[in-house]
């Protein structure tokens, strides 16, 4: 029986390291999948557009990057963001988005809210605390706290923005010469509530101010741009949508179904984001909405963040991505077009935060003028 007992030890053995070697290595392997950024010579830059894009205030609406297990306070050799990157690009403000649920089988035309969910095993494999492994509220509550860590470690590199002043004193010091970043948190998906009002609280008093309302899945607020329903908002969700307007909350369109998006414009009178996207007349993809609908979000003040991947704008350059926003001028106006790069929200990439300064070159080469761009 000795035998027996060495191929019981071996096969123990080959357990545990197989286990370890997945909580050590898996979920930096995964990231390195899907956040790439394709290999390329350095993008151009002139000296013109190198001088106006060191003078511009930068805001991205869309990182997802608190939920891979990286030291943002460190400069990556993979992924798109972190705090020397975002310092090195010149970025002022970044939106962090927590996701919280993602079904297995993606995909921009149809998802169940039933299928497997990945986030899940994220949080297993990067060994998140117990409490998040059954709670979508407590996943976004443990990505909020990990921005917190980072900054009470360097407060000097970023600070969390829950006021208009808070904002106005980190452009202050920017402008004193102070290389300071403004960080605003939000929850990709409503599904984060738990299907309880009272978890806005939480997320609030945690420093959220921004909450899209789907993902790519139906939840307890309606229906999403990639789900089964093509419902819009459930009475639920109109009670989370008044109580954000009343909280002046930012809430953001992206992946709800245009029915949703819809009943959001009569419901509110405040201007809405759609915080990473593209144009569908530019760039013919399920994820972009109709021409129609972003015209009657820019009309009643919105902004649309233009992606920076190439299943919304076609075409992942520098040069694809300023087209992808001329077309967004084009038929809404500059004032209502912005960034939301979705960067390390599980997309491939040609330029990483450090390198936007190339996509400033790109939009001069457009023949946009410097103040639209700025």
């Amino acid at each position: 029986m000795r035998w027996l007992k060495r191929i019981s030890v071996t096969v123990l053995v080959l357990l545990v390291l197989g286990a370890v070697g997945f909580f050590i290595f898996g979920p930096g392997i995964a990231e390195k999948m899907q956040n790439r950024v394709v290999s390329h010579d350095p993008w151009p830059v002139s000296a013109k557009a190198a001088a106006l894009h060191k003078s511009l205030a930068i805001a991205d609406w869309h990182a997802d990057s608190l939920l891979w297990n990286r030291d943002l306070l460190k400069r990556g050799t993979y992924g798109h963001v972190d705090f020397l990157r975002l310092a090195e690009g010149n970025v002022a403000i970044q939106v962090f988005t927590t996701v919280t649920k993602s079904p297995a089988g993606l995909n921009y035309d149809l998802n169940s809210p039933q299928a497997r969910d990945d986030i899940t095993l994220i949080a297993l494999g990067q060994l998140w605390p117990i409490r998040t492994w059954t709670s979508l509220t407590e996943r976004a509550l443990y990505q909020s706290q990990k921005l917190h860590e980072f900054q009470a470690r360097s407060p000097d590199t970023f600070r969390i923005i829950r006021t208009k002043n808070d904002l106005k004193s980190v452009m202050v010091s920017r402008a004193a010469g102070q290389p300071l970043i403004a960080a605003m948190l939000g929850a990709e998906g409503g599904h984060a509530l738990d299907g309880d009002i009272a978890n806005l609280d939480r997320l609030y008093d945690a420093g959220f101010r921004l909450m899209g309302l789907t993902h790519f899945f139906d939840n307890e607020l309606g229906g999403s741009l990639h789900g089964q329903s093509n419902t819009g908002l459930t009475d639920f969700g109109r009670q989370v949508v008044v109580e954000m307007v009343k909280k002046h909350m930012i809430i953001d369109l992206a992946h709800t179904s245009p029915k949703m998006a819809a009943e959001v414009l009569a419901l509110v009178n405040v201007p809405v984001i759609v915080s990473h996207t593209g144009i569908f007349g530019h760039c013919q993809a399920k994820r972009n909405f109709p021409d129609d609908l972003m015209q009657k979000i820019a009309s009643a003040g919105g902004l649309l963040g233009m992606g920076y991947w190439a299943d919304v704008t076609c075409d992942a350059t520098p040069d694809g991505v300023a087209k992808s926003i001329m077309a967004a001028i084009a038929l809404v106006g500059v004032d209502h077009v912005s960034l939301g790069s979705d960067y390390d929200g599980a997309v491939e990439t040609t330029y990483d935060t450090s390198e936007l300064a190339a996509l400033t070159d790109a939009l001069q080469r457009q023949g946009l003028p410097d103040a639209a761009i700025a």
